[in-house]
């Protein structure tokens, strides 16, 4: 699916389009799941929810700079998180709003065209690009 909302300066990280098993960011295509920061994004090793957990999370929290809100992509579905990833987030000052991946990549472009410090972790939509 292809959308648009706000547009972030040139230099951050935007999510042009998601579908099965792939995202494309500022124009660059990742199979897979997902890290997307202002100013970076990377492979993420996490295939489902049950992956999600605090050492998964690792280059979340220790993101320079750091940042305020993190959202989850959990997959086609909504699924909460394990009480651990809440706690260790919570314990870095990083807010957390798990929601449906494709949510929490409409979301994210606009949190960062406000100019939040925001990332997000996305979990890949099912089936193949």
């Amino acid at each position: 699916m292809e959308f648009e909302l706000l547009r972030a300066p040139p230099e951050r990280q935007h999510i042009d389009r998601y579908g099965p098993g792939s995202f494309l960011v500022s124009g660059v295509r990742f199979s897979g799941s997902i890290l997307v920061f202002a100013e970076r994004c990377a492979p993420w090793p996490v295939r489902g929810m049950g992956e999600v957990d605090a050492a998964a999370l690792e280059p979340v929290l220790r993101a320079e700079p750091a940042i305020d809100l993190l959202l989850l992509g959990t997959g086609a579905t909504f699924r909460p998180p394990p009480a651990a990833v809440r706690e260790a987030l919570r314990g870095a000052g990083i807010a957390l709003e798990p929601m449906p991946t494709a949510a929490a990549c409409r979301t994210f472009n606009l949190l960062l065209a406000e100019e939040r410090r925001v990332a997000a972790a996305l979990i890949a939509l099912p089936g193949r690009s």
